[in-house]
């Protein structure tokens, strides 16, 4: 049982950050469109990947001030 436990963890978890990361995803999407377009395009995946690096930093500081 004791498995079982933290087999849910993990896969909540996984779960959990595979959703933050299609959600940063889809925002830089609708946010800065030439960004990926431009990525995507040359084949270039690091503008891609700072921002969504920059978006889940600005969510995660937005989060924070609440608190």
């Amino acid at each position: 049982m004791r498995y079982e436990r933290v087999g849910l963890s993990v896969i909540g978890a996984v779960a959990l950050f595979a959703i933050v990361i299609a959600l940063a995803t889809i925002w830089l999407f609708l946010t800065d469109p030439v960004t990926v377009a431009t990525a995507l395009s040359e084949g270039e995946i690091t503008p891609l990947v700072r921002g969504l690096a920059d978006v889940i930093l600005q969510a995660l500081q937005g989060l924070l001030r609440y608190l």
